[in-house]
Parts: C-alpha cells; sequence; structure tokens
C-alpha cells in the first residue's frame, strides 16, 4: 500500500465551534473510525474535543 493510503493527513476541528483546526496523520488500520483528540483551543481558552473532518 502507499504511505499516503495508510497515515493520511487529516483535519481535527474544534467540537467549541470556534473554527480552529489542528493537522495530523492518523493510522487507517489501527483507528479506522473518525478521530477525536483533546487539545487546546487558544480562541476558547480551554482544552476541548477537536473531531477528525471528512
Amino acid at each position: 500500500m502507499a504511505r499516503n493510503a495508510v497515515r493520511p493527513v487529516v483535519r481535527l476541528k474544534s467540537t467549541a465551534g470556534t473554527g480552529v483546526t489542528y493537522v495530523t496523520r492518523k493510522n487507517r488500520l489501527s483507528d479506522p473510525d473518525r478521530l477525536v483528540l483533546r487539545k487546546y483551543d487558544p480562541v476558547a481558552g480551554k482544552h476541548v474535543p477537536f473531531r477528525e473532518e471528512r
């Protein structure tokens, strides 16, 4: 398999509705569902869940 097919670049969007995004890679084989990470949102001023965009 090609490198981009196994570890694609995904955008994580804040669930606080501020429009802040992070960019990361994920392993599609070990985590096929949408990725959710708790990261810092500088607009909200606190840590919030960030969900993968499609």
